[in-house]
């Protein structure tokens, strides 16, 4: 089984126009961060944890030539804003494209994609088959996932394990009973948006605090602002089994 970083930026880390930041500015390709969002592979099917604004270029650029499934963390924009783009595997699969998510985020579906869950839908529109994620685990495309629900702020959001490898993005606290569910991870992805704290996200060190307290074999950083800093500096600051996460970066878990 695979893992790839199809963006480990937010929508604050996207590169702006005239904008003469390090980061910006970079030539370091590991610095040039799409929205966060990830590719799960195993035994030719691919299954997708977020489907945010860049998924277009992202699909295109790892070359994904089918798509099983999509899983939403949450219903920010950053995160949901690529859904209409799944409409050409609808076209060469001949199917609809499974969608995880919770009632929540369904609902928001609903109020952002209107013309998906219309009762006279229009030809070519996306589509989709609600899947609702509840806390229990769950298969798909014959990969198990065991949800674990950690809080953006007061949003709570779905993390996920599969097998060995845990992947956490847009959050600021996860309870006792959920890192329960973590522990023994050999790898952990969190997110890790700045150097100076966050209301809604964990910073540079509380990461790193969390990392030292959950013990995996490897972490990686994604959801990375430019308010981080430059990969290779933040690099050379943190521990040897701790990374900062790139764009196209893969893992076999």
């Amino acid at each position: 089984m695979k893992v790839c970083f199809l963006g480990t930026g937010t929508s604050q880390g996207v590169p702006v126009i005239n904008c003469s930041c390090p980061v910006c500015t970079s030539l370091d390709y590991r610095d040039k961060r799409l929205r966060t969002s990830l590719l799960v592979q195993h035994n030719g099917k691919n299954v997708v944890i977020d489907c945010g604004p860049d998924f277009r270029q992202q699909a295109l650029t790892q070359r994904i030539k089918r798509l099983d499934a999509v899983i939403f963390t949450h219903e920010h924009k950053d995160h949901v804003g690529g859904l209409d783009d799944i409409r050409p595997y609808n076209f060469q699969q001949a199917m609809d494209i499974p969608v995880f998510a919770s009632n929540r985020v369904v609902e928001h579906l609903r109020l952002e994609y209107p013309y998906i869950f219309a009762e006279n839908k229009y030809p070519g529109i996306p589509k989709i088959q609600i899947v609702e994620i509840n806390g229990r685990p769950f298969e798909v495309a014959g990969i198990d996932f065991i949800p674990i629900q950690v809080y953006h702020h007061k949003l709570p959001v779905w993390g996920f394990r599969i097998n060995d490898f845990t992947y956490i993005t847009d959050a600021n606290f996860i309870g006792e009973q959920e890192k329960t569910k973590i522990k023994g991870s050999k790898t952990l992805v969190l997110n890790a948006l700045q150097i100076d704290p966050h209301i809604s996200h964990y910073n540079l060190d509380e990461a790193l605090e969390l990392v030292k307290e959950l013990q995996p074999d490897t972490a990686y950083f994604t959801h990375i602002s430019h308010r981080l800093g430059l990969h290779q500096e933040i690099t050379d600051k943190i521990p040897e089994n701790v990374q900062l996460a790139y764009d196209g970066l893969t893992l076999r878990i």
